[in-house]
């Protein structure tokens, strides 16, 4: 499917791409189909071009606010996406524990601790992947 041209979605492509790595964006534009490309582009412009691009805030700043979002919101295979992507933003697994605990004041003791567990076995495969 031809991509968009436009500046906001070629910086997003670019942002995308730098948080959450060629192979996911590469396996995420081979997987579309006419029904959900739309949907490719939009978050593409708006979550990686518009947001995610701006000025002001670090990719890490972006990273932890993000992933206390989704865990606050209990979308679980984002918050697993978001903390692999931890290696490209800067933010650490310690980042991420403080980010974590609020999620628990601020959202509750059960998304925190859906949250946490979900990061665990995320660190847990990034370890055995980089050992092999």
């Amino acid at each position: 499917m031809p991509e968009p041209q436009s500046e906001r979605y070629r910086a997003g492509m670019a942002t995308r791409r730098a948080v959450l790595g060629d192979a996911h964006v590469d396996r995420a534009s081979a997987a579309a189909t006419a029904f959900d490309q739309p949907f490719q582009e939009l978050i593409t412009e708006s979550a990686w071009g518009a947001v995610w691009s701006r000025p002001g805030w670090t990719k890490r700043e972006r990273s932890l606010v993000t992933i206390a979002l989704l865990a606050a919101l209990g979308h679980d295979e984002e918050v697993a996406m978001h903390v692999r992507a931890t290696v490209n933003t800067g933010a650490s697994r310690e980042d991420i524990a403080e980010a974590l605990l609020h999620v628990a004041i601020y959202a509750g003791v059960p998304a925190a601790n859906r949250a946490i567990r979900m990061a665990k076995q995320v660190f847990a495969d990034m370890d055995a992947e980089q050992a092999a």
